[in-house]
């Protein structure tokens, strides 16, 4: 029996288990594809990173990203939790604040700041987003699979950032709340698209500092609902850019996301026209070795 170094780390969150954890293989080198999934379909996350030497020297590390089921190209927490992870353990130092990771997507440049309370967050810059508005037809039938009527104003659309996420825009943060998914017709769904999953998200009238409230459902890759998903609000805040939707003169809109499934999610998405980070904390939960 082998054994290697492991960490499960809560994201957009530093208050353990009020955010989306991942486990971080630390180093998966001796590792095989086919290990890897075994392993991710073991722990029954959302995500399992496996960290890897780069192969370009412009990159710090290289991660692959498994769901229970596949592996992904890009996924949001994911990416913060091995940084952080990386870094919390000294395997990576944070040089001028950035680091590099490489995936499958390519290279993803990450800011880590600390704050005046000495806590670190971590943002990611979101990959370049390709957006592909729904059809009529296709707007119909996800209103059937969500139980939720969409905002047909906003067109909701395909957004992919290596996750292919659709977005929707529904009344407000009241009714992202209220949807309750068919999760096994929206497996079918999901799967026939060869997209990820749905992001539908709707907007606080007076929550005090927050702006947004999102759900992430991702049924065929054996997630109903993502609880906190950078990957999800990238593509959010991708999509109202795409629309032009009015956003704070700071461009920075608050996302909280997992209410629904007890947890306490708190994203930071500041957006430009020339660029999209997310961003927020984490928090280590679990230190150990894996054995495999």
């Amino acid at each position: 029996m082998s054994s290697v170094a492991f960490r499960q780390v809560d994201v957009f969150t530093a208050v353990p288990f009020k955010g989306n954890p991942v486990a971080v293989i630390m180093d998966a080198r001796e590792l095989s594809t086919v290990q890897m999934q075994e392993i991710a379909r073991w722990t029954n996350l959302s995500e399992t990173t496996f960290v890897l030497p780069p192969e370009t020297e412009l990159a710090d590390y290289r991660v692959r990203i498994f769901t229970p089921e596949s592996e992904l190209p890009f996924a949001g927490h994911p990416t913060i939790g091995t940084a952080w992870a990386l870094i919390e353990s000294g395997i990576v130092n944070a040089r001028n604040g950035i680091v590099v990771q490489e995936c499958a997507a390519g290279l993803i440049n990450l800011t880590i700041a600390e704050d005046a309370t000495g806590f670190l967050s971590v943002a990611f810059d979101l990959p370049e987003p390709d957006i592909t508005p729904l059809t009529d037809v296709q707007i119909d039938r996800l209103e059937a699979l969500l139980g939720s009527t969409l905002d047909r104003s906003l067109t909701p659309a395909l957004v992919d950032v290596g996750a292919r996420w659709i977005v929707a825009h529904v009344n407000d943060a009241a009714e992202v709340i209220r949807t309750a998914p068919d999760y096994e017709k929206l497996s079918v769904h999901d799967a026939s698209m060869g997209i990820t999953g749905i992001c539908i998200y709707g907007e606080y009238a007076d929550e005090a500092g927050l702006n947004i409230e999102v759900r992430s459902f991702a049924p065929a890759c054996g997630v109903n609902e993502d609880p906190v998903c950078g990957s999800g609000n990238g593509s959010v805040a991708a999509f109202m850019r795409h629309h032009g939707v009015k956003l704070p003169e700071n461009g920075l809109v608050l996302s909280s996301q997992g209410q629904v499934i007890g947890r306490a999610g708190k994203i930071q998405l500041s957006i430009d026209s020339g660029n999209i980070r997310v961003g927020g904390r984490a928090v280590t939960c679990i230190k150990g070795t894996f054995n495999y």
